[in-house]
């Protein structure tokens, strides 16, 4: 195995075991109902303490990775991630659960943005691109994993049981980080790390806040992941069932198809990147999630609406453009404020967009809750076309 190839099996093992604890309450909510008194409110809870790390720790996340290198704050956080999927699997009342899920986050906080500035140290150019996209694709077996097999999994040994052994398999991917990742290409020289004063380092920060360009890829990388997310996390199911009656095994159904549609749309693309060029590739993928947003809108027949739905899954894969791009804006001492930054936005926006298209169903239903979305990337996209380049 090739250097590179061992750095995007470490890489992909740790972003996809984030990507796994972030999706792996919901299917087994009704256990933690029964066993820990948890209601709606607070499982909504449990779901919002692990983003809610998540955001608290960018910044100081990326002034680690500028100090300290991904290698080493990954594997320090990952024995967090690890406390926290244990204590998941002890916790004895609702409040230590989501408290548990909290130090959950707070142990994921680096994993992708840690694949991002190690993609950008050993690659450039399309390769860049093709090293992210195929991390991000394969991590997204996480996301599966959370589902039909966690829920066969806590069958068998109780859902305790399976956080338990998930805390055992993160340790052990922590282990194959230490062993497979490294900061720098085999033939780079040994990088320099910058000792810098508080005064420095909040300099540092303002720089990136003030980097040309930096705006227009944020407003377009607030809206792009998260109209996806808000859809296949939170809203398709409801719609599928308020709207189509479908059960929860055609409901499941569905949602496997545009999981999977996910990771697709991430491996297409780098060649289209290569065909097209990046600016022209985030237009077409983006105004194709618009159009499919707008005709889902127009309450079409459920034959229509199921590729309708996997389109939207499979287009919004063109955020992963974006973050190259916010890479590059970057110079090297700065790159790890700078991805955190650009993945700040995207956090921001995976928080406020469900609470949008929830507002837009209760007040209008569904159809306004589609234009919703739809005008969220129609501003995002008129920012990135239009913005100071």
């Amino acid at each position: 195995m090739t250097p590179g190839s061992r750095l995007i099996v470490a890489l992909v093992g740790m972003t996809g075991i984030s990507n796994f604890h972030r999706a792996a309450v919901g299917v087994i909510a009704p256990e933690l109902t029964a066993d820990l008194g948890m209601g709606p409110g607070a499982l909504g809870a449990a779901n919002t303490a692990f983003f809610g790390a998540l955001l608290a720790a960018q910044i100081p996340v990326g002034v680690a990775l500028d100090r300290v290198g991904p290698k080493r704050l990954v594997l320090a956080l990952t024995a967090l991630a690890v406390l926290g999927a244990a204590w998941q699997s002890v916790a004895q009342t609702g409040t230590e659960f989501i408290v548990a899920r909290f130090l959950l986050g707070l142990g994921c906080a680096a994993s992708f943005m840690a694949a991002v500035v190690l993609s950008g140290r050993w690659h450039s150019g399309a390769a860049l691109t093709r090293a992210i996209s195929t991390t991000f694709a394969w991590s997204q077996a996480g996301i599966l994993a959370a589902g039909a097999p966690l829920a066969v999994l806590a069958g068998v040994t109780g859902w305790r049981g399976a956080f338990l052994l998930s805390a055992g398999l993160t340790a052990l991917l922590g282990l194959l980080w230490w062993r497979l990742a490294a900061d720098d290409p085999p033939d780079a020289p040994p990088r320099a790390v910058r000792r810098e004063s508080l005064g420095e380092i909040l300099a540092g920060q303002f720089s990136v806040w003030r980097t040309p360009g930096l705006p227009r890829i944020l407003s377009l990388h607030t809206v792009a992941y998260a109209a996806m997310a808000t859809l296949l996390a939170l809203w398709a199911g409801p719609f599928l069932h308020d709207v189509h009656g479908l059960t929860p095994a055609a409901r499941g159904t569905v949602l496997l198809a545009m999981g999977i549609c996910v990771p697709l749309g991430q491996l297409l693309v780098p060649p289209l990147e290569r065909h097209l060029g990046r600016e022209r590739t985030v237009a077409l993928m983006c105004g194709t999630v618009i159009v499919a947003l707008l005709a889902l809108a127009t309450g079409p027949a459920l034959a229509l609406v199921v590729p309708l739905l996997c389109i939207v899954c499979a287009g919004s894969a063109y955020s992963i453009l974006l973050v190259t791009q916010g890479r590059m804006l970057f110079p090297e001492h700065l790159v790890g404020r700078g991805v955190t930054t650009v993945n700040l936005a995207q956090v921001l926006g995976s928080a406020a967009l469900p609470a949008v298209m929830g507002w837009a169903v209760g007040a209008s239903g569904y159809a306004a809750g589609f234009l919703a979305l739809a005008a969220s990337l129609l501003l995002g996209l008129a920012g990135y076309r239009l913005g100071k380049r």
